[in-house]
């Protein structure tokens, strides 16, 4: 974390705030409180708020809000709390997403398992029972970056693109899971397959995730994915609220 955080400029329509230069649990813990500290200020001159894996992006017009008086502002909020040990969010939500793995739906889980030094059934059984945070929304809308996985799953992205994956696919690599909100290519492996949707266009919510939720995708197998509803948007999945 050496330097961090820090602010920094992007042109003239905010400040990012960083609080490291690669993802860990930490800074995204950081990033994740500070956020919401950050909108509970409700400072007029911030019109939106928007993260990464480690970062929070202010926008900010810095056309008729002085650069200066606004980076004050920051580092005094900033100054406030540890935010590397900060509690999360308040109001999250905890999904359970039942998820086939491996089969014709999602062909890539043995040789994901294979890179990882695993016999599929224990890749199975470590995926099923794997606990991930929502780091981040982002590359597609609702698209959710979920971590971090076991220290063995830090496999790396595939040399080539998969043409396409479905909607639903969870995808692996670099300690981290995806959940493809649309037909998607990819240079992640496809290890199992969901019937979860959290971008819905005409939805009154169309995200049902948000950044600090958690997720889990424990394991059923073709027949119990086979009688989904088709219309079941979360895929049979079970949520509750966390503390």
């Amino acid at each position: 974390m050496t330097g961090a955080p820090f602010i920094r400029t992007v042109g003239l329509s905010g400040l990012l705030v960083s609080f490291g230069t690669e993802m860990s649990e930490a800074a995204n813990r950081a990033a994740l409180a500070f956020r919401v500290a950050l909108e509970d200020e409700q400072w007029p001159e911030v019109s939106e708020t928007m993260m990464s894996l480690v970062s929070v992006f202010v926008a900010v017009d810095l056309v008729e809000t002085p650069t200066n008086g606004i980076e004050e502002k920051l580092r005094g909020l900033l100054d406030t709390q540890d935010w590397y040990v900060a509690p999360l969010p308040a109001g999250r939500t905890l999904w359970h997403v039942p998820t086939v793995y491996g089969t014709d739906l999602a062909p890539q889980l043995e040789e994901a398992a294979e890179v990882a030094g695993l016999d599929p059934d224990m890749a199975i059984r470590e995926l099923s029972a794997a606990r991930v945070r929502v780091l981040t929304l982002g590359f597609a809308p609702g698209q959710p970056y979920l971590g971090e996985l076991d220290a063995v799953w830090n496999i790396p992205r595939q040399q080539n693109l998969t043409k396409s994956v479905p909607s639903g696919a969870l995808v692996a690599a670099i300690r981290q899971l995806i959940v493809f909100t649309a037909p998607t290519p990819t240079g992640w492996r496809h290890v199992g397959q969901t019937a979860f949707r959290n971008f819905v266009l005409d939805s009154l919510e169309p995200f049902a995730l948000s950044p600090g939720d958690e997720m889990t995708f424990p394991a059923i197998d073709r027949v119990a994915f086979d009688k989904i509803a088709p219309d079941d948007r979360f895929g049979g999945a079970t949520r509750e609220m966390l503390p």
